[in-house]
Parts: C-alpha cells; sequence; structure tokens
C-alpha cells in the first residue's frame, strides 16, 4: 500500500511538470543538462511479481529519452567529457549523458542500436565481480528465489524466519525487507546467505550473473565501437560508504585495473554503488578523485550545476525508470523543477 502510494503521487508529481510551459515557469531549474541512469534496456516485461522493474526500460523508451533531449536542446555527450565542457566559460550549452550501470548483456543487444542509430555517446559501468562470474546480483537472485519459493526461512538478524511467499504483496514484501537488511548489516554475509539459499532451491547465483552481464570478450568486441566508454564501478558492487578505509580503496583502484584489462584502456569515469546518500559520501568522492577520475556519479537526483565543474566526482544523475516510461516524464525530469522541490 505504502509502495502504492508512492508511485501515485511520484505519476502525479510527473505528470503537472511534464504540463506545456511548465519548464519556463523556472528556466533556471534545468540547470547545465541531465545526467542520465540506465540499467536493463530489454522489451517489455509483464510479471506480476517483478522488483526490478524499475531497473528496465525499453529500446522504445530509450529512443524516446534521447529525442526529448535533443528536442529540449539538449547536447549529447559523453560523461567523460562533461568536466571539461562545464568549465569552459564561453561554452553556454546544455548537456546529456547516458549511463548504464553493472554491464548487461541486453546493452549491447538493444540499447547500443539505438544510440548508433541517434550517434549518442554512451557509458557502461562495470564491476570485476560481474565479469568474471565471481559475484552475484543479489537483487536478480533474491527476484527469482522469492518467485520460485513458496516459503522462504531467511535470517534477518534475530534467528531465521519464516516467510510466507504465496501471492505478490508477500513476495514483494520479503523482497523489500532483505534489500533493507543489504543496506543495514554486513553486505557480503546477507550476499552470501542469498545465494546458499539460492542454491538450495536449484538456483545458480552466478549463472544468473553468467546470464545476464556481458564477458570480458563481449567487452572486447563493444570497446570497438566508437560511441561507447567504459567506467569503474568497483570489484564487488558494495555500498563503499559502509566499507573500511583499506576496502574502500582496494575497491576503486582494483576496478581501474579491472576496466583496463577488459577494454584497453585506463577509464576516467566512476559509479558508486547504489549512490544514494547513504552509499555515497565525502570520503568516497575525495577517494574517487584521488584514484585518478575525472568524473564520477552518484544515483541522487538532480541536473547539471555550473558548480558541479569543481566538484566532477559528485555528480547527480537521472534515473530513466522502469516504472514512468512516458515520454512526458522525461520532459518533466530534464525541467529540473521535480528535484528543486523534493
Amino acid at each position: 500500500m505504502k509502495s502504492a502510494l508512492k508511485h501515485t503521487i511520484i505519476r502525479a508529481g510527473l505528470e503537472v511538470f511534464a504540463l506545456p510551459g511548465a519548464g519556463r515557469l523556472w528556466p533556471q531549474a534545468a540547470g547545465r543538462g541531465v545526467v542520465f541512469t540506465l540499467h536493463h534496456v530489454r522489451p517489455q516485461r509483464t510479471e506480476a511479481f517483478s522488483p526490478n522493474a524499475l531497473l528496465s526500460v525499453t529500446p522504445e523508451f530509450l529512443e524516446q529519452a534521447i529525442l526529448v533531449s535533443i528536442e529540449s536542446g539538449l547536447t549529447p555527450v559523453a560523461l567523460e567529457d562533461l568536466p571539461r565542457l562545464l568549465a569552459e566559460p564561453e561554452d553556454k550549452r546544455r548537456f546529456a549523458a547516458f549511463t548504464l550501470d553493472d554491464g548487461y548483456r541486453n546493452n549491447p543487444e538493444y540499447a547500443a542500436p539505438v544510440f548508433r542509430k541517434h550517434k549518442v555517446p554512451f557509458t557502461i559501468f562495470l564491476t570485476e565481480g560481474f565479469v568474471e562470474r565471481t559475484r552475484s546480483l543479489w537483487w536478480e537472485v533474491a527476484e527469482a528465489l522469492l518467485r520460485k519459493a513458496p516459503s522462504l526461512r531467511f535470517d534477518f538478524g534475530d534467528g531465521p524466519q519464516d516467510l510466507p511467499l504465496a501471492t505478490a504483496v508477500q513476495k514483494s514484501s520479503a523482497f523489500a525487507r532483505i534489500a533493507q537488511l543489504i543496506q543495514s548489516a554486513g553486505e557480503d554475509a546477507v550476499v552470501d546467505q542469498i545465494d546458499r539459499i539460492a542454491s538450495e532451491h536449484g538456483i545458480d547465483p552466478l549463472g544468473i550473473t553468467g546470464d545476464l552481464v556481458m564477458d570480458a570478450g563481449e567487452l572486447r568486441t563493444l570497446a570497438a565501437d566508437p560511441l561507447v566508454r567504459f567506467g569503474g564501478h568497483t570489484l564487488t558492487h558494495v555500498n563503499l560508504k559502509r566499507v573500511p578505509e583499506a576496502r574502500l580503496h582496494t575497491e576503486i583502484a582494483g576496478s581501474i585495473a579491472a576496466v583496463e584489462r577488459f577494454v584497453g584502456y585506463r577509464p576516467k569515469s566512476f559509479a558508486y554503488p547504489y549512490g544514494f546518500a547513504s552509499a555515497v559520501g565525502d570520503r568516497e568522492i575525495k577517494a574517487a578523485a584521488d584514484a585518478g577520475f575525472s568524473v564520477a556519479v552518484t544515483t541522487q537526483p538532480g541536473v547539471l550545476t555550473p558548480s558541479d565543474a569543481d566538484r566532477p566526482t559528485a555528480l547527480h544523475r537521472v534515473s530513466l525508470n522502469g516504472l514512468y516510461q512516458k515520454r512526458r516524464y522525461v520532459r518533466a525530469l530534464i525541467s529540473g523543477i521535480p528535484f528543486k522541490l523534493m
């Protein structure tokens, strides 16, 4: 009920900000443009229980987002070029940079042809453990497990609990509790628990990673595309704000070496896993800059501003969310007004 109310409020707000002329009421809110966040790009799926639906958009919607961006006066650019462009005082253009997290196999299959059609650069962020099949995508494993199991015993920290999973509502509630635990307990231990229980139910966690994420050979092939750039996304996709200093630097430096090994060049850009305020702070922003990244992105919502040139490893992004795939919603987001009122 709470989730449904939240989505209803968001849709209502987007409808208001998408009204013709809404952007002209507050033109300064649009800033210098937008960095878009994407994950999966693939045909529409219609399962009743789909907790990761927000991470998936259709190729048709991606094309609409590109067209709306251009119609709104934004110039598509590569993410790694933004710090230089924003720092040029004579350049008054507004920009759109498209980014995709995690390196999904559907990115070259469905997203790349759309970007090529419109000659739009794009950046894909890679996690070593996903590419090398040593780390599971816990959110995908949890979805597969909860979809399959009629009930589940799961330890949320106070001993195993029995979770009924007879309905989509019960499954969604269980997924939300697991996701909350990931961000409040020891992440590695929770991921291990998800993987272990999934294996007991005949689900191969690393097999899911292999099915969904590009391997090193596919990355080398895609790297030949002049429109694509690759960035770092850590070794294990862990919440960096919750790890010790030594691991923070290992995750970041290791991702630089991994991307260079996969595609043959040192990455200039980085995306913080999860990216929200409880996963990225001043320590992590400084660590990314100290590692040599020229630009790094969060998932905290907001448009580009002139001051971003002074702190380019703390850029906000705007999610192209699979729950809100309408052309007019993209126009509302580009206006920047929703983020001024948050």
